[in-house]
This record gives C-alpha cells, sequence and structure tokens, in this order.
C-alpha cells in the first residue's frame, strides 16, 4: 500500500494540523506534564482541565431535516465524509476488498499533531483487524519521516494505538487507529521537552529482550514481557519490510496470548472461542511502532481512587472517588487526567500502580500462540 505523498507524512500533517488550528477546526487544549516513576519504569502524566468542558458530541435538535441518527439522539460519525478541514489525505481501495482509509486530524488533541487512520466504510471497532487495516497502520508509521532524521539523530517515530472493546477507553464506534508522533509525545504544550520517559512499548522490547536477566515463560515462547507491569500484556517483534499477512499473524498471536490470559479469571471462559476475525471476545489496547506490536487485553476502562481535600467552609477534610479513564495511550506510557484532584493523587506512585492493575487482567495468566 502507498500513500502516494508528495512529502514525509511528518511533514504534510504538520502543515494540516497547523493549518486547523489556526482556522478553528481543531481545539489544542493545553496540559500540564509530568513523570511519574513506579516499578522503576516512568510514565507520562498530562493534566488537561478543559476537556472536563468538552463540547457534549451528541446532536443539538434542529428542523426537520435532520438525520434518522439525529432524531435518535446517537452521536454523529466523525468518520463518515471527514470534515474537509480535519482530512489530511486518503487512501484508495486495495486488492483484499478494504474500500480504503481517510487520514484525520484528530479535533480535540492533547499532543501536536494526533492523527487517525479510519475505514471509509463503516467497520466496527468492537471487531478484530483485519490485514487491511494492519497494512495502512505500518504504511502510515513508515511514510512518517522519509528523511528518516529529525536533526536530533533520531529518526521521527510514530506510535500507534487501537482501542477496541467497551472497556478499551474507545469513544467511536466507526474502526480507526490513532496516532501520536513519539518527538511530540516529549514535549510539553509549550513544546519544552520532557526527560526521563520513553514509551511503555519501547521500555518491554529492551526488556524483554535483556537476555541477562530471567526469561518467563511467555518470553521462552517467544512473547515478550515486563515483569514489573502490573497488567498482563505482550508484544512481538515486527521484522523489517512486513507483508499484511505477516503482520495480520503477528497480531492474532498477540491476540490469542490476551484472549489466554483471561480464561482463568472470566466469569464465562466458554464464551471466550477464539476467532481470527468478526467480534473480538475481549476489549483490549493495541500499540504499534515500526518495529513491535503490544498487546494489552482489558478488565475495565477505568479504576477509581480515593480523593482527599479539605473543605475550608466545614473545617474537615473530605474524601470522594476520582475516576481514571484509560485507553491505548497506556502502552505508550501515557495517561492523561481532567481534575485535579486525580491529577495530585496519581504523582503518587503506589497510586499509579494500583489504577494501572485494576484496569488490566493479572500477570502469570495463560498466555500461548
Amino acid at each position: 500500500m502507498h500513500l502516494a505523498l508528495s512529502e514525509s507524512l511528518s511533514t504534510l500533517v504538520a502543515k494540516r494540523f497547523a493549518a486547523a488550528k489556526e482556522g478553528g477546526h481543531l481545539v489544542f487544549s493545553p496540559t500540564q506534564v509530568t513523570t511519574i516513576q513506579t516499578s522503576g519504569i516512568s510514565y507520562q502524566l498530562r493534566y488537561c482541565p478543559s476537556l472536563a468542558k468538552k463540547p457534549s458530541a451528541l446532536p443539538k435538535p434542529v428542523d426537520s431535516a435532520q438525520t434518522e441518527a439525529q432524531r435518535q439522539g446517537k452521536k454523529p460519525d466523525p468518520f463518515d465524509n471527514p470534515s474537509p478541514g480535519l482530512l489530511v489525505t486518503d487512501t484508495p481501495g486495495t486488492d483484499n476488498g478494504s474500500q480504503g482509509y481517510w487520514v484525520v486530524l484528530n479535533k480535540f488533541p492533547i499532543i501536536r499533531n494526533h492523527f487517525i487512520l479510519a475505514t471509509k466504510e463503516w467497520k466496527s471497532q468492537s471487531d478484530l483487524l483485519e490485514k487491511g487495516d494492519l497494512e495502512a497502520c505500518y504504511t502510515c508509521i513508515k511514510a512518517w519521516d522519509d528523511n528518516g532524521d529529525n536533526g536530533e539523530g533520531n529518526g521521527r517515530r510514530l506510535f500507534a494505538f487501537f482501542n477496541s472493546g467497551p472497556e478499551s477507553g474507545a469513544s467511536q464506534p466507526h474502526r480507526h487507529i490513532q496516532f501520536l508522533p513519539i518527538e511530540d509525545m516529549k514535549r510539553t504544550y509549550e513544546g519544552a521537552g520532557i526527560e526521563g520517559w520513553r514509551p511503555l512499548i519501547d521500555v518491554v522490547v529492551e526488556r524483554g529482550q535483556n537476555k541477562g536477566q530471567r526469561q518467563s515463560q511467555s518470553q521462552s515462547e517467544g512473547l515478550l514481557t515486563d515483569d514489573r507491569l502490573p497488567f498482563a500484556h505482550y508484544v512481538l517483534p515486527i521484522p523489517t519490510n512486513p507483508s499484511a499477512e505477516m503482520l495480520h499473524s503477528i497480531y492474532l498471536s498477540l491476540y490469542r496470548a490476551a484472549v489466554s490470559a483471561t480464561t482463568e479469571v472470566s466469569e464465562n471462559p466458554a464464551e471466550l472461542s477464539i476467532q481470527d476475525h468478526g467480534p473480538a471476545a475481549i476489549s483490549h489496547n493495541l500499540a504499534m511502532t515500526e518495529t513491535a506490536m503490544m498487546i494489552c487485553p482489558r478488565k475495565s476502562e477505568n479504576a477509581t481512587i480515593s480523593i482527599q481535600w479539605k473543605d475550608e467552609a466545614k473545617g474537615e477534610g473530605i474524601v470522594e472517588p476520582g475516576v481514571i479513564a484509560l485507553n491505548g495511550t497506556v502502552l505508550g506510557g501515557t495517561l492523561m487526567v481532567k481534575m485535579e484532584g486525580e491529577w495530585e493523587e496519581l504523582k503518587t506512585p503506589d497510586v499509579l500502580g494500583g489504577v494501572l492493575g485494576k484496569v488490566g487482567f493479572p500477570v502469570g495468566g495463560r498466555a500461548s500462540l
């Protein structure tokens, strides 16, 4: 698959992002950023209070010309005839039967140049990815920087993630894969560099390939893991110039391992039949870079933590619940919160580790290719 671009995808997205921001087609929200260490791993925590005021996606009452979806109160589909102000490019149909893909900007980014690959035809986000999806995703990753260097001695790289299922943090039912430039993930809203953080998928790959440490059973079967993480996860390397069939095979191997890891704690393990197409048996997050693919089976979309604050009027301490919602960015080692109380509480390493453990499945479940 080829995008047939006149310049690198990174250059094109940056130009479109700047124009969309200037034209008011997207809202780039300011964030505070800090890094938190838990179990020897650095995570990036972003606080974005403006997203708490994000406009509802529900349609407003309109005249008699409103669509059936509007009359039923359904969310509009942003990937059905995308807004020209957010459109980056598109791809033609392929021999595998795909009608092609839209490449569009995220309308409410908190990291610069956040963009999305969405199917032109409607396909379910809760279904397994197909060969064409993975091929298109990898094509974007490879096309991100034709020059191979960003002036800092490192080639520009993309972190891709896919949220599938009700517990994954997916926000749209129309199938789409999201992309964050790693060089932009390493910067604050103002552009300053963030020290001491790397994408989690890179950390797991390095840990798993370090033969100087004790190997787990899953590693002996080819699946890389990091025993410091409090949730089940699996990584496989991607060979140079993989075919669509190879990418799909890697994805299915990871998916089967993820399903197997959930069977021992599932209330209905018999229902977790492993197919290679159609509806996924479990909610999961998938991440991809040029060199690796990572999966995490999801038990819950969010975790509740206790927020403590003092009511000055009453002169007493108050404890109330805070809800931390996570999506596939967790596989990049990045989390986002909208409330100050959650921001402050999550700076405690033990709290963050507890949240990560609650949204995923226990480490040590069965995992096989």
